[in-house]
């Protein structure tokens, strides 16, 4: 599949079902899927009087703080590279 062809995955996070649509494939769609739903369901099992929005809230805001992470750590090796090769 070309990187301009989009695909619609249907889905379901949480209980909802949803038509994803994006140029990644149906199975790299699925997988986001169901790593928000785990996520969603993990956050559910340890605070379970949260509503729905702040649930999402919530998983959103564990996604962003995993993807900084990895962002920082993959910036720290990509010097650390630099300076090796140098």
């Amino acid at each position: 599949m070309s990187n301009t062809e989009k695909n619609r995955t249907k889905v379901d996070i949480y209980g909802q079902p949803y038509t994803i649509v994006g140029t990644e494939s149906s199975g790299h769609i699925r997988l986001v899927a169901s790593m928000v739903d785990e996520t969603m369901r993990q956050i559910s099992t340890k605070n379970p009087s949260l509503d729905i929005n702040k649930l999402a809230v919530l998983t959103a805001v564990n996604a962003m703080n995993d993807y900084i992470k990895l962002k920082d750590e993959f910036e720290r090796l990509e010097e650390e590279l630099n300076r090796v090769k140098e």
